[in-house]
C-alpha cells in the first residue's frame, strides 16, 4: 500500500515569530514538500472554494467565524479515492486551537476505516491544540498516530525534526 500527503496551507500574510510576514508558500506546504521529498508519497492540497483572505487579520477573523458556526467550507476538489492508500499524512496550520474547518470538510468526505493518519501542523505557539482528538472523533475507524507540531517561524530548519518523527512512526 502507499501513502498520501493531504494538507491545507495558506500563503500570503502569516503570523511568524511575532510579526506579520508575507509568505510566497504557506508553512504547511513547506512541510508537505519536505515530507514528499523524504517519503516519495503523493501530495494533495486542500483548497476551499471560498479562499481565506490574504490579509492575516481578516483571515483569522474568517477562520474564527467558520469555527464558531461549525462550518464545512466546500472544497474545490478531492482525490478521486483514498482506497489505494493505507497511510495519510494530514497537514494543516493550527487555527484557533484546531484544524481549519476545510480540513473537517475533507475528513468527513472519506471513510478512513483501516487507514493510519499521521497529523502534522504548523503553529506559532499553540502546538497541536485539540486537532488530534478532533481527528480521532471524525475518523473513529482510523488509527491516529501522535502528531508533529512545527513552529512556522523556524520551518526552514524543520527537516531533522520531520525525519525523527518519521522514524518514530
Amino acid at each position: 500500500m502507499a501513502a498520501i500527503i493531504v494538507y491545507f496551507s495558506r500563503k500570503g500574510e502569516n503570523y511568524v515569530s511575532g510579526t506579520i510576514k508575507k509568505l510566497a508558500v504557506g508553512n504547511t506546504e513547506v512541510v508537505a514538500n519536505i515530507l514528499q521529498k523524504l517519503t516519495g508519497a503523493e501530495t494533495f492540497k486542500m483548497q476551499p472554494v471560498q479562499e481565506y483572505s490574504k490579509d492575516y487579520n481578516e483571515c483569522i477573523a474568517q477562520a474564527q467565524a467558520d469555527q464558531r458556526r461549525n462550518a464545512r467550507p466546500e472544497l474545490k476538489a478531492y482525490p478521486e479515492s483514498l482506497d489505494a492508500y493505507d497511510t495519510v499524512y494530514l497537514g494543516y496550520p493550527n487555527y484557533w486551537g484546531t484544524m481549519p474547518m476545510a480540513v473537517f470538510t475533507f475528513l468527513e468526505h472519506f471513510d478512513f476505516n483501516g487507514k493510519t493518519i499521521f497529523p502534522f501542523c504548523t503553529h506559532e505557539g499553540s502546538g497541536m491544540g485539540s486537532s488530534e482528538s478532533d481527528i480521532k472523533r471524525l475518523c473513529e475507524a482510523a488509527e491516529v498516530k501522535k502528531g508533529l507540531a512545527l513552529r512556522g517561524g523556524s520551518i526552514q530548519y524543520s527537516e531533522p525534526e520531520i525525519k525523527k518523527w518519521l522514524k518514530e512512526k
